[in-house]
Parts: structure tokens; C-alpha cells; sequence
């Protein structure tokens, strides 16, 4: 029988481990990776979910990742996890006025061309004739249709690049692996690190656990059909 591998890119975050988690939990796959710069010093010494550390934006590490990968089994579920709202000296700009080119090649580094090279590397993996599935978490407030407040200029930009970037991977996969879903999610206002200091009330957020169920929920729901599409945690397609 043929090992089944899922792989979560951006482990170490609070909503990638969830999302691990849960996926962990179901019967079926031999492995269920977890991928990062760094093992949490928390993580369980587990055979059937290992830590891979991996420089994501140097090729070379990619590409040395891609072949361990290729040597567990079949890859047919890839999650990128990552993302960057804010850290020391890059906080959402409230204005144009506020605008900086660093925080602006930052937040694209992070946000769109860390997530673009791991696709690069890793939708090779992906079987050609059966089911698979390659998810990015984006952002709402990543889709120019949906923007009706401005602000966040540049977390806003660097989202609607990776929704970009990921409509073009779909489109190369609905060629190459037809049966293949690609998409980008939202996965609402989640209780981690990255959210926290924006949400308006406690009561606005949800648990990083209720927010995997839901995304991983959505994603099982998925044809070849929706491929190349935005969704939200609930389901609902969300605008370009």
C-alpha cells in the first residue's frame, strides 16, 4: 500500500500545528510533516510526524526538502501556514502616509515569495492522476473586490500577490494534474500570535484548533472544480 503524506508548511505557528494536528488525528496517512526554520522545542518525538527545518525562501533548502519529501511516500495534501502581520519595526500602516518601502518588501518576502517558492517545490510532489490537494492561508482583506476600508496597505498587497500567484499555480495544475485542488483561505480572525493585538474583542476570535476543523472541513468539501479559487473558513467564496 502506498504511504500518504501530508505536509504542513509553517508547523511551528499556532494555526499550522493545529491544522497538523487535527490532520494527525486521521486514520490513513503514514506521515504528516511538519516543515519550518525551526523544530518547536515542544515537539513531540513522533515517527509519524516528523519536524523538517528548512530555510523556505533558499531554493537549495527547498529543493533538499522536496526530495525528503518525494522519499516518504505520495504527497497529496500540502498546507502553507505561514504569514506575517506585524514584528519589531512592521505594524499595519493606517495611511498612505505611512508607507515604507521595507515593511513593504517584508511583508511581500514573507507573504508572497516565501509561499511561491515552497509551491514551486513542493506541487512537483503531487500525484498526477488522483486527488491532492495545495492550500495557502491568505487573508480577506487580501481581495481588492472585498476592500471597502483601506488600510494595511501593505499586508493587504502582499496577500492579493499570493491569491495571484496561487490562481496561476491552479491553472498550470488543472493541466498537469487534473484531479488536483489549489486554492487560498481565509481563515478568519484566529486566537495566534498574528491576529491577537488586532482583534476588536476576545469574542471576535476563534481557537486555532476550531479554525483548522473548519478550514480542513472546506477543504475536503472541494472539486478539481474550485480550483484556483478563495474561501473562507465557513465555505463561502470570497471575491478576487
Amino acid at each position: 500500500m502506498t504511504s500518504r503524506v501530508a505536509v504542513v508548511v509553517g508547523a511551528s505557528g499556532g494555526l499550522g500545528r493545529a491544522l497538523l494536528t487535527r490532520l494527525a488525528a486521521e486514520p490513513g496517512r503514514a506521515f504528516v510533516v511538519g516543515v519550518g526554520r525551526r523544530r518547536p522545542a515542544d515537539w513531540p518525538s513522533a515517527p509519524r510526524t516528523p519536524f523538517i527545518e528548512a530555510d523556505l525562501l533558499d531554493e537549495t533548502a527547498l529543493a533538499a526538502l522536496a526530495e525528503t519529501l518525494s522519499g516518504m511516500g505520495v504527497v497529496d495534501l500540502i498546507l502553507i501556514a505561514t504569514g506575517l502581520l506585524h514584528e519589531d519595526g512592521v505594524t499595519p500602516e493606517k495611511t498612505m502616509r505611512a508607507i515604507g518601502a521595507e515593511t513593504l518588501c517584508r511583508l511581500f518576502e514573507v507573504n508572497a515569495i516565501l509561499p511561491s517558492l515552497v509551491a514551486k517545490h513542493l506541487a512537483p510532489l503531487l500525484p498526477r492522476d488522483e486527488a491532492s490537494v495545495l492550500a495557502a492561508l491568505s487573508a480577506r482583506v487580501g481581495s481588492i473586490g472585498d476592500n471597502r476600508l483601506g488600510g494595511w496597505h501593505a499586508y493587504r498587497a502582499s496577500k492579493a500577490a499570493l491569491n495571484m500567484i496561487f490562481r496561476c499555480q491552479a491553472l498550470e495544475l488543472r493541466r498537469e494534474r487534473p484531479r488536483a485542488v489549489c486554492v487560498v483561505l481565509h481563515p478568519g480572525t484566529v486566537a495566534t500570535a498574528l491576529s491577537a493585538p488586532f482583534a476588536k474583542s476576545s469574542r471576535a476570535m476563534i481557537s486555532a484548533d476550531d479554525a483548522a476543523e473548519r478550514l480542513l472541513k472546506v477543504l475536503a468539501r472541494l472539486e478539481p472544480a474550485d480550483s484556483g479559487e478563495f474561501f473562507a473558513y465557513d465555505g463561502e467564496r470570497i471575491p478576487w
